[in-house]
């Protein structure tokens, strides 16, 4: 038995294809998604911020962690089989989301309001082609191109924490040959 009721019929370029019109997501997805980007409210303003907020108040790790989070739901779509360009989408929306967070203080609020995980469930709730009780397993190619985005995301990751090394030596390197 499906999860959804209706099927609506899509038409490629060779083959049609059949994806539900209102997929079930998992639960426990949603609920990761809340936690992370809207779990407390501010009670005046009724701005809503969640754990990502807090976590990036530490120093550049608070970054790096909140945009490993964020991976979750990226490879939680992989099973859903969003088309790749979805993919690559979401995996666009946490590398804004992670150099956004970068720039100090101005990127806690950006982050604040960005919420990555948030924009990428919804993504998944639009262009999921399978139900949750359907979702078991990914597609070969799907988990290979994810894994090229997440090389992306990582090579970024590594080149941020280079250019802060190299930008710590610089200025330490001046001031001992300046004094």
């Amino acid at each position: 038995m499906r999860a959804y009721k209706e099927i609506e019929r899509v038409r490629g370029p060779h083959h049609p294809v059949l994806r539900p019109s209102n997929v079930q997501i998992e639960r426990e997805l949603e609920v990761f998604s809340q936690l992370m980007d809207n779990q407390f409210r501010v009670p005046i303003l009724g701005w809503r911020f969640g754990l990502n907020a807090i976590i990036d108040l530490i120093p550049q790790f608070g970054d790096i962690i909140t945009t490993l989070i964020a991976l979750y739901v990226l490879v939680a779509a992989v099973r859903y089989r969003v088309p790749k360009v979805t993919l690559l989408r979401m995996g666009l929306n946490i590398a804004i989301y992670f150099i956004g967070g970068l720039v100090p203080l101005a990127g806690d609020v950006f982050a604040i309001w960005w919420k990555p995980n948030i924009r990428n469930l919804n993504l998944l709730r639009r262009r999921a082609t399978v139900s949750a009780s359907e979702a078991k397993h990914g597609r070969a190619s799907d988990w290979w191109f994810v894994a090229l985005i997440m090389g992306g995301l990582l090579a970024l990751l590594f080149g941020s924490i280079a250019l802060t090394l190299f930008v710590l030596w610089y200025v330490a390197s001046q001031f001992r040959f300046g004094i």
